[in-house]
């Protein structure tokens, strides 16, 4: 069970990691490349640059949540997997580590 613990501590770590990394450097490109893709998909749908219409402006902003969205998602999850592995190989570790010494002391008797 101590393995499991251990990996659940590392998840957390890694979600607050990825947390702010998500606001200090997620934010903006995320923003960014969602506006990109939403400019593209207007000149698609509309034949050129944005027009007067509310259509156009809402699919612009809904791309650019879209791609705040996917940020958070890349960064909270692949931070928080990266932290639950380095628990988890760390429980392993220190699992084995203890069973070694168990085996060693029995050795030596």
């Amino acid at each position: 069970m101590k393995r499991n613990e251990t990996a659940k501590k590392g998840l957390y770590v890694g979600v607050g990691v990825g947390l702010v990394l998500f606001v200090l450097a997620g934010i903006l490109p995320g923003s960014l490349l969602g506006g990109v893709v939403g400019l593209k998909l207007v000149e698609a749908l509309y034949g050129g640059p944005m027009t007067v219409a509310i259509l156009p402006k809402i699919i612009l902003a809904v791309s650019m949540l879209l791609g705040i969205m996917l940020a958070a998602v890349v960064y909270v999850l692949g931070s928080g997997f990266v932290g639950w592995s380095a628990g988890y190989m760390i429980a392993a570790a220190k699992e084995r580590a203890e069973a070694g010494d168990a085996a060693m002391s029995k050795a030596g008797h």
